[in-house]
C-alpha cells in the first residue's frame, strides 16, 4: 500500500473514533439519563476533564481532515503536505493520550456517587480495585447504576483513544515514509 492510500484509510478510521469519543464524553455527563446531576455538578472529576471531548475528539479530528487530504497527489509528490501530516499526527497522539489517561484515571477512582447521605469518590486510594469486586458497587446508591455507566463509557474511550494512538503513530511512520518517497497515488490496476 502507497503512503497516500494508507494517509486515506488512516484518517477515514481516525473520523469514527473522534465521534465515538464525543459521543461517551457527552453521555458522561449524564449519569442515570438524568441533567439534575449536571446541574448540581455531582459528576465524576474525570468527566470534568472532558479528555473524550477534546482529546479523543477535537485533538484526533482536526489531523484526520488534515492526514485525509495528505493522501491526495499534489505537487513533488505532496511530500511538503506528508511532512506536515507527520505533525498533525503527533498532534493526534497528544490528544488520544491525554483521552487514554483520563480514561483510566476514570476507571481506576471510580464514579461520584452518593454513599447513604454523602456525595463522595468511595472507591479511590482503595487497596483493592473495585472492578474486581462486583458486590461493592452497590454502595453507590445515587446515580441509580453510575458504576455500570462509568466502567462502560471510560472503557470505551480508553479502547477508542488507544486505537487512536496507534493509528497517528502509524501515521507519523507513514507521513515520514510519504515525505522521503511522496504520496505515490497514481491511477493503475490494483
Amino acid at each position: 500500500m502507497c503512503t497516500g492510500k494508507c494517509a486515506r484509510f488512516i484518517a477515514g478510521a481516525l473520523y469514527p473514533l473522534a465521534f465515538i469519543s464525543v459521543l461517551c464524553n457527552i453521555i458522561l455527563f449524564f449519569p442515570g439519563w438524568s441533567v439534575k446531576y449536571a446541574k448540581d455538578g455531582n459528576l465524576t472529576e474525570e468527566v470534568k476533564y472532558m479528555g473524550g471531548l477534546i482529546g479523543g475528539g477535537l485533538m484526533v479530528l482536526a489531523p484526520a481532515l488534515f492526514i485525509h487530504l495528505t493522501g491526495k497527489q499534489g505537487c513533488c509528490g505532496n511530500r511538503c503536505g506528508m511532512f506536515l501530516s507527520i505533525a498533525f499526527a503527533a498532534l493526534g497522539v497528544a490528544g488520544a493520550l491525554y483521552s487514554f489517561v483520563v480514561a483510566a484515571l476514570g476507571l481506576v477512582n471510580g464514579p461520584y456517587c452518593k454513599v447513604i447521605l454523602v456525595w463522595t469518590t468511595p472507591f479511590k486510594d482503595q487497596s483493592e480495585s473495585y472492578l474486581n469486586n462486583r458486590n461493592s458497587w452497590s454502595m453507590c446508591t445515587e446515580p441509580e447504576n453510575v458504576v455500570e455507566f462509568n466502567v462502560g463509557l471510560f472503557s470505551t474511550l480508553l479502547v477508542t483513544s488507544g486505537l487512536q494512538l496507534i493509528l497517528c503513530g502509524s501515521q507519523m511512520i507513514n507521513g515520514l515514509f510519504g515525505c522521503l518517497c511522496g504520496t505515490c497515488t497514481q491511477k493503475g490496476p490494483l
